[in-house]
């Protein structure tokens, strides 16, 4: 079973994203406006001894990628948790492009059997083949962190939470086996319902997954409610967890909350933070709760 990294720092802040306070992350957008500030702050995290970035496969992660490949040396011992795809990413294609040309886009970089095959098939939707889909943009997203290594990749919440309410089983299943076969890597889950979640893949018989979602003491972002996710915490979890939104957005104060994600026996946090400050004293507090 996979061992997660008890620390992993996220992305949203330096995207301007802030799920509570609109000032605040265009506060942030303006701050990590110069792509040399996220540079920076990685190397300062990295300097603390934060080895594991989650990151989101926006636009801004390929350059991203290009630099931890360039300065590798001043990165020696990093890991990476992609997380994919980036709907943001895909709504404007279509906005901008149409449906076909979106596909057209982010199919650019395959074979021509690939795109003959997909063709082929109706554009997949059609015929119900989502799996053929599902594994194409793996490979198109997966692009970005080649040569870089990882031990997760993780689906985004948007695409696992739509599946799950679909109970598209064999999506599931076809996922886990492509990611661990190809990329040698656990398949991970982001989702805003971690205890239906963890059901379902029990019972479509996945054992090597690894989940992340929001666990606060507010229930902020816990689909359906606070004491569900308490009860299976309390149980004999199947599934490594990593505990995300741990803050609620700033509304719990640190201590608070890292404390929390020990009482429920959660061993990794992904956090978001802008300057080397808070990453101190985050990773203080989870070296004294672990």
């Amino acid at each position: 079973m996979i061992k997660l990294d008890s620390l992993i720092l996220g992305d949203n802040q330096f995207f301007g994203i802030n799920h509570m306070s609109q000032e605040k992350a265009q506060q942030l957008a303006e701050r990590f406006n110069d792509i040399s500030t996220v540079f920076a702050a990685y190397k300062s995290a990295y300097d603390l001894g934060i080895r594991a970035f989650m990151l989101n496969s926006n636009e801004k992660a390929g350059e991203i990628c290009d630099y931890f490949r360039t300065h590798r040396s001043e990165f020696p011992e990093l890991v990476l948790y992609p997380s994919i795809p980036y709907p943001h990413k895909y709504a404007n294609l279509v906005a901008e492009q149409g449906i076909l040309g979106a596909i057209q886009a982010v199919l650019s970089g395959q074979s021509a059997i690939d795109l003959l095959g997909f063709a082929g098939r109706g554009l997949s939707l059609l015929t119900g083949d989502i799996t053929r889909i599902i594994t194409m943009l793996i490979d198109v997203e997966m692009k970005i962190y080649r040569r870089l290594d990882f031990k997760a990749i993780y689906l985004q919440n948007i695409i696992t939470d739509l599946l799950l309410g679909l109970e598209f089983r064999d999506v599931f299943i076809e996922y886990c086996q492509y990611v661990e076969k190809k990329f040698h890597a656990a398949p991970g889950f982001l989702t805003m319902n971690v205890p239906r979640l963890a059901a379902y893949l029990e019972s479509c018989g996945i054992q090597n997954a690894v989940l992340c979602g929001a666990v606060n003491k507010r229930g902020y972002l816990m689909s359906p409610d606070i004491a569900s996710y308490e009860a299976y915490f309390r149980g004999a979890q199947k599934f490594p967890m990593t505990a995300m939104s741990i803050f609620a957005s700033g509304a719990i104060p640190a201590r608070e909350a890292v404390e929390y994600i020990g009482q429920q026996n959660i061993r990794s946090i992904v956090f978001g933070a802008s300057s080397r400050q808070h990453m101190q004293a985050t990773l203080e507090l989870v070296k004294e709760f672990a």
